[in-house]
């Protein structure tokens, strides 16, 4: 099969000929249609992910969309022709996506919603089980909530908005001026971080009380900011990116509390898959209710050009997540 190889960090991607690879037991094979690209997918080729512990060489790309076309033993829950999607390589000892087929447990996949493209479900799984393990896993967000997403015209971000709307939340939104449309098209209400502090957003849409959910998407002074937004007591900030050194004084001094999301944890030490599959499955019924819809960036890729997808992604230049076609 034709596979794109990273055969050392910082190294070009090249299309080779590889084996096609075999299900083994409670796996699946899946003929690979479509492959997301994340931003963590250009820092593991570049050799600046040691959390994602690749070794070279190796098949990169995390998100796919396909369709099953074997089973291995002990599989029940899927068959030849269904179509999927998931969260299923491209960390640690798992093949990627960026190749025609893929041997994946089958506990990381769950059936493409039906209303989206192979194109649009490869852009799901990441941003969408980040998304829900950070509001609905550790922060239980609900009907009646005031919910702030820093980032909310992101991959993860615009996921965010969505299903925290979703679930009966009222959502603000942090962008850029040129980012505030598309925030509030999602359904959150806009706040330009670029032009208004902390002190005043959270003193005009929670009178001071700070936010119930504030889930930072972003990292570094952001969650920072996210300590000072959040409501005392019973605030509760979580992020996907909390891994510099924060002073949690204004945390502590509200009382609020905090979670860490690390979502490639499963894939890594191969405890909790089961749970990747069952967000995906609640995802694609959010979809399919017309609640849930992926940003998806308009420029076609194929396995020729994932160094033009991964260079759109670098430069921020994407708007919205890219999708390279694998099999189209």
């Amino acid at each position: 099969m034709r596979a794109v190889v990273l055969e050392e960090f910082a190294g070009p991607l090249e299309v080779r000929e590889i084996d096609r690879p075999t299900p083994g037991e409670g796996q699946v094979l899946v003929r690979i249609h479509a492959s997301g690209v994340n931003p963590l997918d250009t820092k593991i080729r570049a050799g600046r992910a040691a959390h994602a512990r690749v070794r070279p060489p190796a098949v990169l790309g995390m998100d796919l969309a396909g369709q099953v076309v074997e089973t291995g033993a002990g599989v029940s829950g899927f068959t030849p022709g269904d179509e999927v999607y998931g969260l299923t390589g491209g960390v640690g000892d798992l093949q990627g996506s960026l190749a025609q087929f893929a041997a994946v447990d089958a506990r990381l996949l769950a059936r493409k919603p039906a209303t989206l493209s192979m194109r649009e479900a490869a852009a799901l799984p990441l941003a969408v089980i980040t998304a829900w393990e950070g509001l609905v896993d550790r922060a239980g967000v609900r009907a009646g909530q005031k919910v702030l997403v820093h980032g909310g015209a992101g991959g993860v971000g615009s996921v965010a908005v969505q299903i925290a709307a979703a679930r009966g939340a009222e959502v603000f939104a942090t962008a850029s001026p040129a980012r505030t449309p598309l925030v509030r098209c999602l359904g959150a209400v806009p706040i330009d971080y670029t032009s208004v502090p902390v002190e005043r957003y959270v003193a005009e849409h929670t009178g001071g009380a700070g936010f119930d959910i504030v889930f930072d998407t972003v990292g570094g002074p952001v969650l920072d900011a996210s300590f000072e937004a959040v409501r005392t007591y019973t605030g509760h900030v979580v992020s996907a990116l909390g891994w510099g050194t924060h002073a949690l004084a204004p945390l502590s001094f509200r009382a609020a509390t905090y979670s860490g999301i690390f979502t490639l944890l499963p894939m890594l030490t191969g405890r909790g898959r089961e749970h990747h599959g069952e967000i995906l499955r609640e995802a694609a019924a959010l979809v399919d209710e017309g609640k849930l819809r992926p940003l998806l960036d308009g420029t076609r890729y194929t396995l020729a050009d994932v160094a033009d997808a991964h260079r759109s992604v670098e430069s921020g230049t994407a708007d919205g997540k890219v999708v390279v076609d694998v099999e189209p």
